[in-house]
């Protein structure tokens, strides 16, 4: 079992958990990923290691409470703990060798984003990061993105935090101010990354995104975490979830990841209903 050593509300919708699990924290690093089990009957869910502690030995988790599994492991409390906890999974993100680095992270996916510019910060390069959300009441990270940065770029869709605008408009600028990147890495929503992508291609700046298909054991077995990259069919699990952005097809990911909202809303009002049941 994996005690849950905190928990933290980051906003309305998401939190973060310091999890006991010392073996994982003793081998994860930026990029890689962990599976969930909240219950013995529960779903297997993919969540990137936000953080990890070797010598603590704890693994810190952050979700956003959008289905049943995650509702579920919302519910429980310090205390608590997790019937499985698997991982490291998936491919570590190659860091070594970058100078000077734009991470650009949206939404929940700044906590992917974070540890991989602490690590870049941690490797001596310059970051630059850009993180945007739709509003003031959804911003994550904001401290620790300024502890590991040269420059923080602070975006939301209605102006109500930072600048009015998206995060493609805020790299706009950085590039027309005459940064060179070695790298961009771009982290959340597909739609975001394919935009971001589509930018850096003009002007040649390698690009990596971490992609967060449906995923089932973690391991290459299931194939439900397919994609396809230059033309090639890959796993998510372990061959990224790092990929090169230029080659991703994000139409198809896109696609194929609504293909389950249905089913994803009906588990999330029966995990509504049982938890009313259980507080009753």
């Amino acid at each position: 079992m994996y005690k849950i050593l905190e928990k933290t509300p980051l906003n309305p919708t998401v939190t973060k958990m310091v999890i006991e699990a010392p073996l994982v924290a003793k081998k994860a690093q930026p990029g890689q990923f962990i599976i969930f089990r909240a219950s013995e009957d529960g779903e297997r869910v993919p969540l990137t290691v936000a953080d990890y502690d070797r010598e603590a030995g704890t693994v810190t988790i952050i979700f956003q409470i959008v289905g049943g599994a995650t509702m579920e492991l919302n519910a429980l409390e310090e205390g608590d703990s997790l019937v499985d906890f698997v991982g490291p999974l998936g491919t570590p993100s190659k860091l070594d060798g970058l100078k000077k680095v734009a991470v650009v992270g949206g939404g929940v996916g700044c906590a992917i984003a974070y540890p991989t510019a602490k690590k870049l910060h941690e490797l001596g390069a310059e970051v630059h990061s850009i993180i945007g959300f739709r509003n003031e009441d959804l911003v994550i990270l904001e401290k620790e993105f300024e502890a590991v940065s040269s420059r923080v770029v602070k975006m939301s869709d209605d102006g109500s935090w930072g600048e009015k605008g998206l995060v493609t408009n805020a790299l706009q600028k950085l590039i027309d101010d005459g940064n060179q990147y070695d790298e961009v890495i771009a982290i959340g929503p597909l739609v975001m990354m394919k935009f971001v992508c589509q930018l850096t291609k003009k002007y040649n700046i390698k690009t990596t995104v971490s992609m967060n298909p449906i995923m089932i054991d973690g391991t290459g077995m299931c194939g439900g975490c397919r994609l396809t990259v230059g033309g090639e069919t890959k796993f998510a699990c372990v061959d990224g979830p790092d990929f090169d952005g230029h080659l991703v097809d994000f139409d198809e990911a896109m696609h194929r990841g609504s293909m389950y909202r249905d089913f994803e809303q009906h588990e999330r009002e029966s995990s509504c209903n049982l938890l009313k049941k259980e507080v009753e």
